[in-house]
């Protein structure tokens, strides 16, 4: 009798984290459903969507959601505006451009997530996983930390505020900067989340914020990693928890972006 207790005890346990797990994800609108575009079509603040998805590029492997996203917003800012963009030339191999007329330059300067890697910043070598220095030692450390995905977009001259989402952020004043980020031109945000805090799966993500909708008090997360979630709505509460989250050697954030002066 007394294990039967035990094990209705762990059953009704089991079934509450179950429902609690559904809730989670019950919050996250998908970006292809009905309730979706209507969030879209009434948000006032969704001036940076339509650039943005302008210039969207999914990301082609499992660690650059950090270049997919600055590269989207490198050309939403520049591209059509400014000249001697960088061309990728990986996309034509050598071989293949001998079959192209003589003196031929196919590329189109853009921003891609191959190219947008300086001098002056993380590596693509440190960013696939070579050693740097963290704490004293030498550690891999895939991807990119919030603080170097600002030294990123700094090193191509943008403007850059750098917001760290510790204990002591306000989610009202983070809220209020997003939004108004997103009602102004030529200024954009790219968030550092945890998916697990949302119940998605994997780990650090990095993408660009393209509307908020202020009757579900919600933000569109416009994904670069369409093979592992499609764009989401999110409630803002949960969007800062998500930023809330631990990564490295500081907390995760976001980040404001706008051309340099």
């Amino acid at each position: 009798m007394m294990q039967k207790g035990i094990l209705d005890t762990l059953l009704a346990a089991l079934c509450c984290l179950l429902l609690s797990i559904e809730a989670r994800a019950a919050e996250l609108v998908e970006w292809q459903s009905a309730d979706s575009l209507n969030r879209l079509a009434r948000a006032s603040y969704k001036t940076d969507f339509f650039p943005l998805s302008n210039h969207f590029v999914s990301q082609d492997n499992a660690i650059f959601c950090g270049p997919a996203s600055s590269a989207i917003v490198l050309n939403a800012l520049r591209l059509g505006k400014r000249d001697g963009l960088p061309k990728d030339r990986a996309s034509i191999a050598k071989e293949e451009m001998a079959w192209l007329w003589e003196g031929a330059d196919p590329f189109y300067g853009k921003y891609t997530p191959n190219n947008v890697f300086t001098d002056l910043a993380k590596s693509r070598l440190e960013v696939l996983g070579k050693p740097i220095p963290i704490k004293g030692e030498p550690k891999s450390d895939f991807g990119f930390q919030l603080h170097q995905l600002a030294e990123l977009l700094r090193s191509h001259g943008l403007d850059v505020a750098l917001r760290v989402v510790d204990d002591n952020a306000d989610a009202s004043d983070i809220r209020r900067e997003l939004v108004e980020n997103l009602a102004s031109e030529d200024d954009y945000v790219l968030v550092n989340y945890s998916r697990k805090a949302l119940g998605q799966p994997g780990g650090g993500h990095i993408s660009p914020v393209g509307a908020y909708d202020e009757a579900s008090d919600s933000f569109l997360v416009m994904d670069v990693n369409p093979n592992r979630a499609p764009w989401v709505w999110i409630a803002a509460d949960d969007l800062v928890a998500a930023m809330r989250t631990f990564d490295t050697v500081e907390n995760r954030g976001y980040v404001l972006i706008a051309e340099g002066k």
